[in-house]
């Protein structure tokens, strides 16, 4: 999951805009500049009393979401927060600080350009026609057998999904077939301190454009079309729908993800991947006594506003599937958080409550858990993973994979997907003229068409690269089972779609030892996971691997178990 630094405000798109004023307050309180504040109601208040509240404390409500109770306010009050919660009807705010971090790289999903790499290890190509040029490289395809899946149910262009993620560059040759432009929205603005210069003066950048490559790179790998060209999806012919809900530096913050989803759900969508979790707080505690009051309720704040977001998105038809993160630890027994919070203020550590915390959206409700495997089907090291939150395992890289071989330390043991030209250039890979750079040719690759429109792709892993592998799945679910509704809509209820997915995984088993130790990769006893479980069900794996080519020919039996 893409972690850089983070950005602001954003309005809703399917919400009533207004502006409501309130009482100034003492004429002694102090003020500060105006700040933003995701403002989130208490359960079953109603949308005037959570509006007068704002008013009380000072705050001028400029959007609202009305189906989840949120609202987006400005104040000039230092104690605006404080002063809305103790009104009455509040749940909590958030407040957005922001402090000017310059970007990181991502340690984990671009780990080989840390790393002194070997050639990519060579694999035997496919003589299989049907299949796109770069498809060779697309180990992950052959995994979950969605090479073979196509034959039977390559996707149906009715079935929506949409990519909660920085961006979708839609002029990819490979992702352009696909991209639906009139459903496709950018929920999250750039923020000149923390993005950098605005690249339109709205700071509002146009649908199908991707600053950061994250969200083109999980596109790719759910839908990229099978057309003779470059790579091809694991549902090569269903739609994508663009939910920017993460700013172009990979951070995601409460509003555009609700946002998302919230509109994911008005505008019939099927499936939503989600790789990445809601920042700042890595885990989201009600009351964690190392934070202050303040930073408990904001923390309740967003736990409520997502609990509600997702909840709605699954009641209006949209299957959620979520990464499951890269911190090589287990879920339901986690370490001390010592990254967060990772915007607004310093971070420190956090000893984290298992029965009061939540990583969301992962562990909020509905969403399908993916964990990420190596090319020889392992955990790959940096995989969250056990048994109180995993559901499948997928195909997500691992740059260490194959210790022993001349298979270790190299390229393609990650994921290939779509990438953009402009990204690959800033990164120093790609040249001025589009030629990759002497060096990168083992992780960055370009195919282009006699016309002179080319294509470009590279290697990323982790958990935020294998659940787009089981999103795929879901959406070929959808096409192979779903339904017309009377309203002339096409989908398939997500609980079914989810138990028919668990129940077509491939069952495997936890591996002998159970304690799976990565010393030989160079990882030390932090990276240590024990996999609790059985066939059926594990900690590594979940109900199993998923299965594309199983999922579209197996009937489907509503209210049959995993």
């Amino acid at each position: 999951m893409s972690k850089r630094f983070t950005a602001g405000a954003v309005a809703t798109a399917t919400a009533l805009a207004l502006t409501v004023t309130g009482p100034a307050g003492p004429a002694n309180a102090e003020r500060t500049a105006a700040r933003t504040f995701t403002v989130v109601a208490e359960e079953g208040a109603s949308t005037d009393a959570a509006i007068n509240a704002i008013r009380a404390a000072g705050g001028t409500v400029v959007s609202r979401t009305d189906e989840v109770g949120i609202f987006q306010v400005t104040s000039d009050r230092a104690d605006f927060a404080s002063r809305a919660v103790a009104a009455g009807s509040v749940l909590g705010v958030s407040e957005r600080k922001a402090i000017g971090r310059k970007p990181k790289l991502d340690r984990v999903e671009q780990e080989h350009l840390l790393a002194a790499a070997k050639n990519a290890a060579k694999k035997p190509g496919r003589s299989n026609k049907s299949m796109d040029p770069l498809d060779d490289k697309l180990w992950g395809l052959e995994m979950i057998r969605a090479d073979k899946s196509r034959k039977i149910e390559p996707g149906d262009r009715r079935v929506k999904v949409g990519i909660l993620d920085t961006g979708v560059d839609a002029s990819n040759p490979d992702i352009a077939p696909n991209f639906d432009w009139s459903l496709s929205r950018n929920f999250a603005p750039d923020m000149v301190d923390v993005d950098g210069p605005c690249e339109v003066a709205s700071c509002l950048d146009p649908v199908g454009t991707d600053d950061n490559g994250h969200g083109t790179h999980v596109a790719g790998t759910i839908g990229a079309a099978a057309n003779g060209f470059g790579i091809s999806g694991v549902a090569p012919n269903v739609s994508l729908v663009e939910l920017k809900g993460g700013q172009d530096s990979g951070y995601f913050f409460l509003d555009p993800v609700v946002n998302s989803l919230v509109h994911a759900a008005n505008s019939g969508l099927d499936v939503v991947n989600m790789s990445f979790y809601v920042d700042p707080w890595l885990y989201n505690c009600t009351a964690n006594p190392a934070d202050s009051a303040e930073d408990q309720a904001e923390q309740r704040a967003i736990i409520a506003a997502m609990k509600r977001a997702l909840t709605y998105a699954h009641r209006k038809g949209v299957t959620l599937v979520g990464a499951l993160g890269n911190n090589n630890e287990d879920l339901g027994d986690p370490r001390v958080d010592e990254s967060s919070p990772d915007y607004g203020a310093d971070p420190y550590p956090r000893e984290i409550d298992n029965a009061s915390c939540w990583d969301l959206p992962v562990e909020g409700p509905h969403v399908i858990g993916v964990s990420s495997l190596g090319p020889s089907y392992k955990k790959s090291d940096f995989s969250n993973y056990g048994t109180e939150r995993i559901s499948v395992a997928a195909p997500g890289g691992w740059f260490r994979d194959g210790f022993g071989t001349d298979t270790y330390r190299t390229d393609a043991n990650m994921i290939l997907s779509a990438y953009p030209k402009h990204v690959l250039q800033e990164e120093g890979s790609v040249d001025a003229a589009g030629n990759i750079v002497p060096g990168a040719e083992t992780f960055v690759f370009k195919d282009c068409k006699a016309n002179g429109e080319c294509g470009y792709y590279t290697y990323l892993q982790g958990t935020s690269m294998a659940a787009p592998h089981a999103a795929g799945v879901t959406a070929l679910i959808v096409s192979k089972f779903g339904k017309k509704d009377r309203r002339g809509g096409f989908g398939m209820d997500p609980d079914l779609v989810e138990q028919h997915l668990y129940r077509t995984a491939a069952e495997r088993a936890c591996p002998e030892p159970r304690l799976q130790q990565y010393r030989n990769e160079g990882r030390d006893e932090t990276y240590d996971a024990y996999c609790a479980g059985g066939l059926n069900f594990n900690g590594f794996y979940g109900y199993g691997i998923v299965d594309a080519y199983a999922a579209v020919k197996t009937p489907l039996k509503p209210n049959a178990r995993p």
